[in-house]
């Protein structure tokens, strides 16, 4: 069976995603979030860290799991009820969690918005959308009708994005944030973007859109951050030759 030193892989993530210099929300906690018995034989990459999801991990038979959006973001103790059940299953099943958000949104090849951006075939990518101190999204120059985009992102993501048109029927300045950065419209719009693709957004961003001329698509939180965990799993399993699998738990969201 094939194998690879936990402490090898951690070390080659935060390198290739600069996880140290890459800043983000305070309870992201990128990089390891609990260590196993210092050995990966089979990985999982999955989008949100659960109960549900490490119950799929540990029937997958993983040791190591990659998530985008980690175990930590609000105040996670006491560890009582379901949440000393996830903790009980992580540490009697071996199986170590490492997180990656912001920095896996920016990676300029494996990155969620990278990655959508190819699926869509977008290129000549610029950075785009700063964040904590860097740009994290893409955009680039093109022109395609907003329907034709629409069916593109349908196809991208396996399901019909919410389409609010508040600009012109051909989109020339795309710009990509994976997640939920709707509520930023008017800083994608001060990029100069007349196209913003993104996860979801509040309900008011509808009339903001139309005051600011902007074309809007929303393809799901969900939806549109399965990418980059995919792309980070398949990187790691050809540099390290482990097996992987995806654990799809879709919000609908």
């Amino acid at each position: 069976m094939p194998k690879a030193s936990l402490d090898t892989i951690v070390k080659h993530c935060d390198r290739i995603l600069r996880t140290s210099e890459i800043g983000d929300y305070a309870g992201a906690v990128n990089g390891l979030q609990v260590e196993n018995s210092g050995t990966v034989t089979r990985i999982a990459a999955t989008v949100d860290a659960s109960l549900a999801i490490v119950k799929l991990a540990v029937a997958a038979k993983a040791d190591l799991l990659l998530v985008h959006h980690g175990l930590f973001w609000t105040p996670s103790h006491p560890w009582t009820g379901k949440k000393h059940e996830l903790l009980q299953l992580l540490i009697e099943n071996n199986l170590a969690v490492y997180s990656s958000h912001l920095p896996l949104d920016a990676h300029p090849k494996l990155g969620n918005n990278a990655q959508l951006a190819a699926a869509l075939g977008l290129r000549n990518l610029k950075p785009f959308f700063t964040s904590h101190g860097q740009p994290i999204g893409f955009k680039t120059q093109t022109k395609i009708s907003r329907a034709e985009l629409a069916k593109k992102l349908e196809r991208a993501l396996g399901a019909k994005p919410n389409v609010i048109p508040g600009g012109a029927e051909i989109c020339e300045r795309i710009g990509i944030v994976t997640g939920g950065a709707g509520g930023d419209l008017k800083l994608a719009a001060a990029e100069g973007v007349d196209t913003f693709i993104t996860g979801e957004g509040p309900h008011w961003t509808f009339a903001l859109a139309e005051e600011l001329g902007l074309n809007v698509f929303y393809g799901g939180h969900y939806a549109t951050e399965t990418f980059g965990v995919k792309a980070l799993a398949a990187d790691l399993s050809k540099k390290f030759r482990l097996p992987w699998v995806f654990l799809d738990h879709p919000t609908g969201l």
